[in-house]
């Protein structure tokens, strides 16, 4: 088949090299002028299946107001709020019954645990060299944060997660940078989980789709596809639409702005998170792996010669402006945790990048309902962690044949009832 992507993150470029191993004709449409330059670029790197859960969950409305009036919060809300941000609010606000909950949070693990499965395959079939580390440590910083910990811990029991809670002596053993001066009460060491560089990832997977026969079209913007029964694209600048046999949207809230005129209104919004890259200054002073404070829900990572710190969720705002309480948070953690880790003088990066978010948690992969659309998007913050299993989902799925896991509840259809 010839089939077009709309969408050079992680999600497309995944979904480029499985369609392209099934040996479709592939052509991914990117507005940006390389790979992997928005949401994909400079995230934590976490890959922890256990810990992908959704954010609406039982509990999590009154957790937020109180996070609103903290110093700080690791949920922020930037003013104005749009109609449809209002919106995505209040159907997250419905999303957070437990029964619900359950349910995509299941889809959630479920989709993560295969996908760090097919991580592994396609890293070691390509022999794929890119920044990572194994291991995972979340800390807790007081009695309160360990027992507020507890319910999670259930859920990685209930998924099989392998994990151990350790005191401080064996955390600073694992993790022997640590700052002597910063008590804490214990940590949460899940020692399957890794960390890996999305962005070197994405770049060397394009290369590999390249190989394989697909094309990527770099600054180029798709700006309306083909009326149903007509799978084609109109690109900015170009008179003729092109036709495809098939049409994968991954781009996102682009995605849905291109989808809403054929009445398929996707609840997505953009939730941003920050994170501040640096490069080691001392390797004896920065993480092995990643660390994670559960207070503040900001994850440290080593990515090869650099430290990156990211975190924060923000709904509404500018979404140009950093918000400089959001970043003195990043910088805080990381002092509290690695002081003297990272060449903060020169070279620092500070990003802050939209995570396509649906208000109930789990992403949307499969038919749209439109002859020859697809859809491949919504995975918010969980991209990197989901990416690998969503393409070859998706990719089973346009060969006609099932999928190697169970997509109940990860189609369009859910967000219509």
């Amino acid at each position: 088949m010839k089939i077009a992507i709309v969408g050079a993150g992680i999600i497309g470029v995944t979904t480029a090299y499985e369609l392209a191993v099934d040996g479709h004709e592939v052509t991914v449409f990117e507005r940006h002028g390389a790979a992997a330059e928005e949401t994909s670029f400079a995230n934590a790197g976490v890959v922890a299946p256990g810990y992908v859960t959704p954010w609406a969950a039982p509990g999590m409305p009154g957790k937020v107001l109180g996070h609103l009036l903290s110093r700080h919060a690791p949920v922020k809300l930037g003013l104005p709020l749009a109609g449809n941000e209002l919106l995505w609010m209040w159907k997250w606000w419905r999303a957070c019954k437990l029964e619900t909950y359950v349910a995509n949070r299941a889809r959630l693990q479920r989709l993560a645990f295969y996908s760090r499965q097919r991580l592994h395959q396609i890293t070691a079939d390509l022999k794929l060299e890119y920044d990572r580390s194994d291991g995972c440590m979340v800390l807790l910083r007081s009695e309160k944060d360990r027992e507020l910990a507890q319910p999670g811990l259930q859920v990685l029991r209930d998924a099989g997660v392998n994990f151990q809670e350790i005191g401080p002596e064996e955390a600073r053993k694992i993790e022997p940078a640590l700052n002597p001066d910063t008590t804490f009460a214990g940590a949460i060491h899940l020692g399957d989980d890794e960390v890996g560089n999305c962005r070197q990832f994405a770049l060397m997977l394009k290369d590999e789709a390249r190989r394989l026969g697909a094309k990527f079209e770099f600054n180029t913007t798709v700006s309306s596809i083909g009326r149903p029964q007509s799978a084609s694209l109109s690109i900015v600048g170009e008179a003729a639409p092109r036709p495809f046999d098939a049409i994968v949207m991954c781009a996102g809230l682009a995605s849905a702005a291109l989808l809403r005129p054929f009445g398929l209104k996707l609840p997505l919004a953009a939730v941003h998170g920050y994170s501040v890259s640096a490069h080691i200054r001392e390797p004896l002073n920065a993480p092995r792996s990643a660390v994670v404070d559960e207070r503040y829900k900001v994850a440290v990572t080593r990515l090869g010669q650099r430290v990156r710190v990211a975190g924060s969720a923000e709904l509404g705002g500018s979404p140009g402006a950093l918000r400089e309480s959001s970043l003195r948070t990043l910088y805080k953690v990381l002092h509290d945790w690695f002081p003297g880790a990272a060449q903060l003088s020169s070279g620092v990066q500070e990003w802050k990048g939209a995570r396509p978010m649906l208000p109930d948690g789990p992403p949307v992969i499969g038919a749209s309902g439109m002859p020859g659309v697809w859809l491949n998007l919504g995975h918010g913050s969980s991209g990197w962690a989901l990416s690998c299993g969503s393409a070859r989902a998706l990719a089973d799925l346009i060969a006609g044949r099932p999928a190697d896991i169970d997509l109940e509840g990860l189609g369009v259809e859910r967000l219509r009832g």
